[in-house]
């Protein structure tokens, strides 16, 4: 099992930042790929950036330039964070992490953290 606590969000104007946090916990000898996900009111949730364990990044086209994502590993403990630079009034939205473990029998399993709510005004 993987346990996620995520923090680092609140109310910014336009314009400004917000780093947000994901501390992984648990089996983090089996994680994966890590990703961030937003999803505001009556919208789908959907991808904002992803850390594959090999590196690689991909970022949706909208936050380009303008979000990174990074990944420490402490002793028990994984972290993923996002900086988000430049914030926008429709970056409004729930974030939440999104970590990905390999399971004792080969299989990907998804773990979600709780969300932290990101909130810009204009």
């Amino acid at each position: 099992q993987v346990q996620l606590v995520e923090s680092g969000g609140g109310l910014v104007q336009a314009g400004g930042s917000l780093r947000l946090s994901c501390a992984a916990s648990g089996s983090i000898f089996s994680i994966s790929d890590m990703a961030w996900y937003r999803q505001a009111p009556g919208k789908q949730r959907e991808l904002v950036a992803a850390l594959t364990r090999g590196g690689s990044t991909n970022y949706a086209d909208y936050v380009k330039g303008r979000f990174t994502i990074s990944r420490d590993n402490a002793k028990n403990t994984v972290y993923l964070y996002l900086q988000m630079n430049s914030l926008k009034p429709e970056d409004t939205a729930v974030y939440l992490c999104k970590v990905v473990r390999t399971t004792a029998w080969g299989a990907p399993l998804a773990h979600w953290g709780q969300g932290t709510q990101v909130t810009v005004s204009s």
